[in-house]
């Protein structure tokens, strides 16, 4: 009988402690790797953004301003830190990217050029990848945060100092609002 009571508490208190600093070890790895993955679109974004600028400039010798916050809102997302911070300087550097495709469908001549097509294309599909990282990144910290504060979970993460993630959410004005459908001919 007192064999099995010292199995007993040696699975309580020793066993049970390790196998759960290792779980919140790992999810808070598998945080850490999401992040990465966003970090290396966001960096991807960042790099594409100087050659759309430099492409467009000749043309767009009437719209300075939008690519100067252009240029001056991806040199704030570069040197954003931690979700948080990045999500408010990505959000607006979206809305200034937003504001450029904008006009470069007003340029034919802009529209027409293949280099500049390709650049769209390729930030388009970064902003996708952005989408898709940022969405499981959010779900990795949902699940690392969800972890560390389901009692029993919750005595070892705060012995061991596990705080919550933040999630990543990209600040951008126009997600909030409807889209505007004009249908007049």
């Amino acid at each position: 009988m007192l064999v099995v009571v010292g199995i007993l508490v040696f699975l309580i208190f020793v066993v049970w402690p390790i196998l759960i600093y290792n779980r919140l070890v790992g999810k808070r790895f598998r945080v850490d790797n999401a992040w990465r993955q966003i970090d290396v679109q966001l960096k991807r974004r960042h790099d594409l953004i100087p050659n759309l600028v430099e492409s467009t400039k000749g043309y767009m010798q009437y719209e300075r301003t939008t690519l100067e916050r252009v240029v001056e809102a991806r040199n704030r997302a570069i040197s954003a830190r931690g979700p948080e911070e990045a999500g408010r300087a990505e959000g607006e550097l979206s809305r200034f990217l937003r504001q450029l495709f904008a006009l470069v469908e007003n340029y034919p001549e802009l529209k027409a050029n293949e280099s500049i097509a390709k650049l769209m294309e390729e930030l388009t599909h970064t902003e996708n990848n952005i989408a898709f990282a940022r969405q499981f990144y959010n779900d990795m910290v949902m699940d690392y945060n969800t972890f560390i504060q389901i009692f029993p979970n919750s005595l070892i993460a705060t012995l061991f100092n596990f705080q919550p993630r933040p999630f990543f959410y990209m600040e951008v004005e126009e997600e909030a609002q409807p889209p505007r459908v004009d249908l007049r001919i």
